[in-house]
């Protein structure tokens, strides 16, 4: 169990990691989805599944699908998708 449990808080910081580091809003967004699921194993390994599923919607489902919504209109975002379908080529 200690393995599993050292897995996910290791995956857990390199996709918070990754929430800084990267410069595409969508994939910020889908790093911290990730780190929200990541927090949820772990409560579920430490016996909160109360906690653990109040996580998983909150934290994933619905504050993810409300930062790609707020992603997809600001202007930054529009700029990333059109440099990503021209090659990246500015």
């Amino acid at each position: 169990m200690i393995w599993i449990l050292l897995t996910v808080v290791i995956t857990t910081l390199i996709a918070g990691t990754l929430v800084v580091v990267l410069r595409s809003l969508l994939a910020a967004v889908a790093a911290s989805a990730v780190v929200s699921l990541g927090l949820s194993l772990i409560f579920m390994l430490l016996r909160a599944p109360d906690v653990a599923l109040a996580e998983a919607v909150v934290g994933a489902g619905l504050s993810g699908v409300m930062f790609a919504l707020v992603a997809r209109r600001l202007p930054i975002a529009d700029d990333e998708m059109t440099d990503a379908q021209d090659g990246g080529d500015a």
